[in-house]
């Protein structure tokens, strides 16, 4: 069993995050792509395409690799993490908002899970949830006590993993799933 604790090197307490800001800048670039892609492909377009995105079902389910819409063998030009499986799902409001220009609500989250223990892969697991709270961040009606605030006007309500077969949890917020307050 994975021994849990709080003490982190500053190796692995930067890895984490490092993959963390990854994903999220993944889904910056994703927001033309995902449009592109809409236009070109039509709305009505179902299942998975070569990368591992369904963008019906507003999922990414493939290996690293694919994120980038380039297989290349690396995840954003490194090739540690390529073979890592990604499962990415994001709500319906998330959805709405992100990339068709609807107003951000309560209802907006985004769900990673990240499994390097595959053949050829990292050997690291990360699992995060996050939400939209609003400007007002911490003082917002939305917030879960817990969490971590993270691009302006959300909260990483969940963030665990382990590096090296050592356990961490970096927010486990109350509720840690997706209600509002």
């Amino acid at each position: 069993m994975a021994k849990k604790t709080n003490n982190k090197s500053a190796f692995s307490s930067f890895l984490p995050m490092l993959l963390f800001f990854a994903v999220g800048f993944f889904l910056g670039a994703f927001i033309t792509r995902y449009n592109a892609d809409k236009n070109v492909l039509g709305n009505n377009t179902t299942g998975f395409d070569q990368f591992g995105y369904n963008y019906q079902a507003r999922l990414f389910n493939g290996k690293a690799d694919g994120v980038d819409k380039t297989l290349d063998g690396t995840f954003w030009g490194d090739p540690t993490y390529a073979n890592d499986k990604l499962v990415m799902k994001w709500s319906k409001a998330w959805d709405d908002a992100r990339f068709n220009g609807a107003d951000w609500s309560s209802a907006a989250w985004t769900d990673n899970e990240w499994n390097g223990k595959v053949p050829g892969g990292s050997g690291e697991t990360w699992h995060y949830k996050i939400v939209w709270v609003g400007p007002e961040g911490e003082s917002s009606p939305y917030w879960h006590d817990g969490g971590y605030p993270i691009w302006g006007e959300f909260e990483v309500i969940f963030s665990q993993g382990t590096v090296v077969n050592e356990h961490f949890w970096d927010a486990h917020a109350n509720p840690a799933g997706y209600t509002s307050n």
